[in-house]
């Protein structure tokens, strides 16, 4: 008699498990490669912007005589276009303002640190850079 030849369009699942098998298996050799450099990078970042926030402090000092009483002084002075956000927690409001070592000196943040808990790779805790 008379058959018809129906070709089925799509994948089987046996496929389909083996597509996903070898993704899985390349995830595995590239993920540990890939996470330590986000922690590097959010690490450099930090850096960079202390570094930055620092020089604007040094700037403001230089130009008024004074530290300014606020990171929202180094903005409205123009010393920086805004507060960085810290790579580490993500949120510009978890900057340390320190105060000047002179207790005579006029202003509040003579020096800025990280808020961002925990330690950096080389063991150091991030308040201290």
């Amino acid at each position: 008699m008379f058959r018809s030849v129906v070709r089925q369009l799509g994948f089987t699942l046996i496929e389909l498990l083996v597509v996903l098998t070898i993704v899985a298996v390349l995830l595995t050799l590239a993920a540990p490669q890939f996470l330590p450099n986000i922690n590097k990078a959010k690490e450099a970042a930090l850096k960079e912007d202390l570094a930055t926030m620092r020089d604007a402090i040094d700037k403001y000092y230089s130009d008024k005589g004074a530290y300014p009483n606020s990171l929202n002084d180094l903005v409205d002075g123009k010393y920086l276009r805004k507060i960085p956000v810290d790579p580490l927690t993500d949120s510009p409001t978890t900057w340390i303002p320190v105060a000047p070592a002179d207790q005579g000196e006029a202003g509040q943040v003579a020096n800025i640190e990280s808020g961002a808990p925990g330690k950096a790779r080389d063991g150091s805790t991030f308040s201290t850079w």
